[in-house]
């Protein structure tokens, strides 16, 4: 009898991974090791705050499966490093995707290693919802850190803050920032073309970031003036309904008239008719008298010559 020994990998899964620490602050290393299966490749990523990707590796585990491997050294914080919480991922090419995370924290000290805190900035945009071409609008920001504005140089604390073009194009607004009072600042936007803009306001201060988004649809002129022409294109509509009304009544006057006329025209018609009767009547009258005058006239002019004929 021959038995077929068929090894099923996912009968014996296996992924565990830690860290050295759970905090961590500028020039420390993240360590991170554990266990998988025999020389297998796994992947290390890092996720920042924002959920970006800030490290990405591969590796293999060592013959008995474990692996113990220096991710990263952790930088001076920056808009792309920033303190905050971080997720470490070990990710298995072989065990049908599996996967294991741990949090982690990188704060300006190691010491709160019991009670870490996790500051945060909030960043609020306030953009109108339309604008025009070639009219000029403007753009709010608030920027509160643990609920309190931060009142720093915008230049400084907004600098990496771009304007997303309706053509796809990006404008630094780095220059543009100008402090309405602590922790609120404005800027004058004019825009050239119409469409979407989106406004990306990023904001750095002591090591943590954040981002607020506004935008605003710019149209070929505002509602303002669309306002002003349908007001006046309402006028125009009321005078010419106005006009129309005075058409119409003199077309109903004309009416009138040409009804009149025709009566009139009507009636001259039975008069002229009746008039020609009437003629007709004295005629055959007058024939009637002249008949007999006529005939008398020819028998008195007959025996006329008939006497003088006879004296001849």
């Amino acid at each position: 009898m021959i038995f077929l020994l068929i090894p099923i990998q996912d009968s014996f899964s296996e992924l565990e991974i830690s860290t050295n620490s759970k905090v961590y602050s500028p020039d420390h290393t993240l360590q991170v090791y554990g266990n998988g299966l025999a020389e297998e490749n796994l992947i290390l990523r890092l996720f920042a705050p924002d959920e970006s990707i800030t490290k990405f590796e591969q590796i293999q585990t060592n013959s008995d499966g474990s692996f113990n491997h220096q991710l990263l050294t952790w930088p001076e914080p920056s808009s792309i490093v920033p303190y905050g919480t971080y997720v470490v991922e070990v990710l298995s090419t072989e065990q049908n995707g599996l996967s294991k995370k741990i949090e982690i924290t990188f704060s300006s000290t190691t010491e709160l290693v019991s009670v870490a805190i996790e500051r945060q900035i909030d960043t609020v945009v306030f953009a109108p919802d339309t604008g025009a071409i070639n009219q000029s609008f403007r753009v709010f920001i608030q920027t509160t850190r643990d609920g309190l504005n931060i009142g720093n140089d915008p230049i400084e604390l907004l600098e990496n803050s771009q304007l997303h073009l309706p053509d796809g194009s990006s404008l630094s607004l780095k220059d543009y920032f100008r402090t309405l009072y602590a922790g609120v600042y404005y800027f004058d936007y004019t825009p050239r073309q119409e469409g979407t803009h989106v406004f990306q306001i990023s904001v750095f201060n002591e090591g943590i970031s954040s981002k607020g988004f506004g935008a605003t649809h710019v149209l070929s002129q505002n509602l303002g003036g669309i306002n002003k022409q349908i007001s006046k294109l309402n006028s125009i509509l009321d005078e010419t309904s106005t006009e129309l009304n005075i058409l119409k009544s003199e077309i109903s006057g004309f009416d009138d008239t040409l009804s009149s006329a025709s009566t009139n025209i009507n009636d001259s018609t039975d008069n002229i008719s009746e008039s020609v009767n009437s003629i007709e009547e004295a005629s055959s009258q007058l024939n009637s008298l002249l008949f007999p005058i006529i005939a008398s006239i020819g028998i008195i002019v007959a025996l006329q010559i008939t006497i003088i004929a006879r004296r001849r």
